[in-house]
């Protein structure tokens, strides 16, 4: 099923859209692991689980589709596979492209992807939104495209007005539906979306929500995303950081906090990050579910 008609599907319902994303393990040795934790997260019902792409944007792992389509045939739940350019030819593209297209996966998340020091960067596509368009010739429109968005700008952005009308570009490319960056502050995310809508910007956008339940997670993740830290977030790490188990239980009451917070204000969707911890993400769907 294409992802924008579930958006449209859940809105008429008056419901938000539930989603999951996981990642390919790093070694093919483990890849059944990530079956192991879709077996554990299907009984939260997605409404669809994204599948990330490769560190730096390799194409030389196909994992990326294999699992999405895998997760698709086998547990019937609809998938979202991302694809990077960065550091992807013309042709790379094409190939992915027709990969995706011939394993019946209908939903694409058009990303730039990260820029990895040392490494080389192809360039034949600098931006998502060249992505987006390249995708819509190669597929003929059968594709539906998402975006990612980011709540407080992106950090090579110079501004947040210049950040939104960089969206505006991936909207005009073709892209329906947005997951944002992880963050923590929901009223930097409220503010963001009525920036959005007010600048013309209506498809739906999905507020992406990563549990935080190790002290080692923190740093790593603020330095990859930028995203701030609001005062009841950093007093909760203060008063837990040398408390595992008091940590694990806060982080998840905070992220739940967070998803109910921001279904009660109307969000279109939440997306949680899972970080293939799927117990945690259970854990999450538990505090929530009736609201879903």
């Amino acid at each position: 099923m294409k992802i924008p008609e579930i958006y449209k599907k859940k809105r008429a319902e008056g419901k938000p859209v539930f989603s999951l994303e996981v990642f390919p393990p790093k070694r093919k040795s483990n890849r059944d692991s990530i079956y192991e934790a879709v077996e554990i997260l299907k009984v939260t019902e997605p409404d669809f689980i994204s599948v990330t792409y490769g560190a730096g944007g390799s194409v030389a792992d196909f994992s990326t589709c294999e699992i999405a389509s895998n997760i698709k045939k086998e547990y019937k739940i609809e998938t979202l596979a991302h694809l990077t350019c960065i550091n992807s030819s013309q042709e790379d593209v094409k190939t992915m492209i027709q990969m995706l297209r011939d394993a019946k996966i209908e939903n694409i998340m058009a990303l730039r992807g990260d820029i990895v020091p040392g490494e080389d960067i192809k360039r034949e596509f600098a931006h998502a939104n060249e992505l987006a368009i390249e995708i819509q010739r190669k597929s003929r429109g059968e594709l539906e495209i998402m975006g990612a968005c980011y709540p407080e700008g992106h950090y090579e952005a110079n501004s947040l007005e210049e950040d939104i009308q960089n969206l505006k570009y991936k909207i005009g490319a073709g892209v329906r539906v947005l997951i944002s960056q992880l963050f923590f502050d929901n009223y930097k995310f409220c503010s963001f979306l009525e920036r959005v809508r007010e600048d013309g910007i209506h498809v739906p956008i999905s507020a992406g929500i990563m549990p935080i339940v190790k002290a080692k997670q923190i740093e790593k993740t603020v330095q990859l995303s930028g995203a701030s830290l609001p005062h009841d977030f950093t007093e909760m790490i203060a008063r837990y950081q040398h408390e595992p188990k008091a940590l694990y239980e806060a982080g998840i009451e905070y992220a739940v906090g967070q998803c109910r917070d921001l279904i009660a204000r109307g969000v279109d969707g939440v997306h949680i990050y899972t970080m293939n911890d799927p117990k945690v993400a259970v854990r999450v769907h538990e505090g929530i579910k009736d609201l879903l």
